[in-house]
């Protein structure tokens, strides 16, 4: 796979962490069987030990919906400055617009909230291969199975090749997107992953 998106300031392809990625993906289910390798009870009953936020309402206080991407590098509490019960924070592969849509109308029609953030960031997988080539890999993990190749082909895995023109494509679709509530407020943002800085794009 000959890969060479830019990524903020350097290239995938010179940076050997987003050179292929088909080295991050897992072949059968039989090498998936691991235990958890975080203890979520233990961490989990430390943090329920000094819990105090039990009231706090269901609709967000800040009224505003941050789309952005599953990756774990990013952690938009920390670096947004957004309190527990705020903001919804509706995330996914590559903090798409068209895949957070479901989640932003309940957002929006049940929960009231006004205005939408979209984020993407620097470095993003999403980056790093198009529809084609990962559909053709999880088709070589599982070879002559008929099912996985039926479903694989259905999904629109929605890479992007440029990071500011995605920003900018999504508020786009969000914009034009009937479903959204007549006067949202919506922005597009970009995050360095390199720095921890973001940027507005749009």
């Amino acid at each position: 796979m000959n890969i060479s998106h830019n990524i903020g300031c350097y290239e995938i392809d010179r940076d050997p962490r987003y050179k292929d990625v088909s080295s991050f993906i897992i072949s059968p289910p039989h090498i998936l069987k691991m235990s958890h390798s975080i203890d979520f009870a233990a961490n989990n009953a430390q943090y329920a030990s000094t819990f105090t936020q039990g009231h706090l309402p269901l609709p967000p206080s800040k009224k505003i919906i941050v789309v952005t991407c599953m990756d774990a590098r990013v952690e938009p509490a920390g670096q947004l400055g957004i309190g527990l019960g705020e903001a919804h924070v509706i995330r996914n592969a590559g903090g798409l617009a068209k895949d957070a849509l479901r989640s932003v109308v309940i957002s929006q029609r049940l929960l009231g909230t006004r205005e939408i953030a979209v984020f993407h960031h620097t470095g993003c997988g999403m980056l790093t291969f198009t529809s084609p080539e990962i559909k053709q890999l999880v088709k070589d993990a599982q070879p002559g199975d008929a099912d996985v190749a039926v479903a694989v082909d259905a999904i629109d895995f929605g890479p992007f090749p440029e990071l500011e023109n995605s920003v900018k494509s999504d508020v786009e679709f969000l914009k034009g997107n009937p479903l959204i509530l007549e006067g949202t407020k919506i922005s597009g943002w970009t995050y360095d992953v390199t720095s921890g800085k973001i940027q507005q794009v749009v």
